[in-house]
């Protein structure tokens, strides 16, 4: 069996890759549906099939975590996504391809919930940042090269599933090698509590963390799904929009590590604070300046480089927050909220661009990072944290 150390980085891998195909499929599929005639609105609501798997799952899962131990959930979410890939391009129907996307979304939430719960309870507490940045930066990184893999429907369309599923499986199996691990008990309790009430208890201590979760996939989903149509009424073109999207996740890639460690140096909390209320200031700019394509290439960077990093910061603020017993509800609860906002951004970014026309896109971003922003100052921390 493979070392404590050696296990961490197959765990970073496996998001990373979790990351790639996700990165992958959201263009690829949109592409392809698009040049088969299907609506915008179709395509758009097709798409929301990976966060309603997330959710449906998400449940569902501390139970078997309990019991069987992290590889097992891992083991199993990792195949049902690669399986799910390799599928593909085996039968081209709109229902068949939700339901597939359900259940890479259903195998991601697995897959994730497993490497991060594992990871927040085995890292020591001055190093958390660090090791937690490392998993988002395993993420991005997947996420950014994942759409590069459309350069394949040129050659044949089932190209890039089959590739995406065989290194999926590749990554995967390293995990054949791997020591299984039981999450810590509830000793102080001397018995299970339900699901629920642990989830309760959960929101109880440590909803403040979860927004920064909120507040990313609410970004990241609007920012590759509005912004495109808000950019065209601009009158910026396609060819522009599509370079200056990417940077958002390139500056966030840059500052994952250094956030990390600041964050185990000078406090989650603070360094939160800072990079959303840096980051308000720096989509309100955005708002200001949205005709210069030089501006936006600029403040996208600027502004991933601040907030790209909301994800793996709240994770580790969540791990400060909450015991060892809890862990695996705030982590399931972390995924939960991501989706939510993953679906609610663009939900919400539309009919506010649609109301409101003369009002910049970039206002609503704003906003929602002022209310996170103002949910964490007022909040206060329990005195033993």
């Amino acid at each position: 069996m493979v070392s404590i150390q050696t296990r961490f980085w197959i765990l970073i891998a496996l998001v990373g890759i979790s990351g790639f195909s996700q990165g992958m499929l959201l263009p690829l599929l949109a592409i392809i549906l698009e040049q088969s005639g299907v609506s915008s609105s179709v395509n758009g609501l097709h798409a929301t099939g990976l966060y309603i798997g997330i959710i449906l799952a998400s449940p569902f899962m501390e139970k078997p975590l309990r019991k069987f131990g992290f590889k097992p959930i891992i083991i199993i979410g990792g195949m049902l996504v690669f399986i799910s890939l390799a599928l593909f391009p085996f039968w081209h129907a709109l229902w068949f391809w939700f339901i597939l996307r359900m259940l890479i979304g259903i195998g991601d939430q697995m897959l994730h919930f497993g490497t991060q719960t594992w990871i927040t309870s085995t890292v020591s507490a001055h190093s958390r940042g660090k090791s937690i940045a490392y998993y988002g930066l395993s993420f991005g990184l997947g996420f950014a090269l994942g759409p590069l893999m459309t350069r394949l429907l040129s050659i044949n369309e089932a190209l890039p599933f089959f590739i995406s599923a065989l290194l999926s499986m590749l990554v995967w199996s390293a995990m054949l090698f791997v020591k299984n691990m039981i999450p810590e008990k509830e000793f102080e309790t001397g018995k299970q509590t339900s699901s629920f009430k642990r989830f309760l208890e959960t929101a109880k201590i440590a909803w403040v963390a979860l927004l920064p979760g909120f507040g990313y996939g609410f970004l990241e989903a609007s920012l590759h799904s509005i912004f495109p149509i808000y950019g065209l009424r601009l009158g910026h073109s396609v060819d522009t929009l599509a370079l200056i999207i990417p940077f958002f996740a390139l500056g966030s890639l840059v500052t994952q590590i250094p956030l990390g460690i600041i964050s185990d140096r000078y406090g989650r909390k603070r360094v939160l604070l800072t990079i959303i209320s840096a980051g308000a200031v720096c989509f309100f700019l955005t708002a200001l300046f949205e005709g210069s394509v030089l501006a936006l290439f600029i403040l996208f960077a600027l502004s991933g480089m601040l907030v790209g990093s909301l994800f793996s910061l709240g994770i580790a603020y969540m791990t400060d927050l909450l015991p060892q017993n809890l862990l695996p509800a705030g982590n399931l609860m972390v995924g939960i909220t991501f989706s939510i906002g993953s679906i609610s951004g663009p939900f919400i970014g539309g009919i506010y661009v649609d109301i409101f026309p003369g009002l910049s896109f970039f206002y609503l971003l704003s906003g929602i990072l002022v209310i996170v922003a103002g949910a964490l100052y007022f909040k206060k921390e329990p005195a033993a944290v």
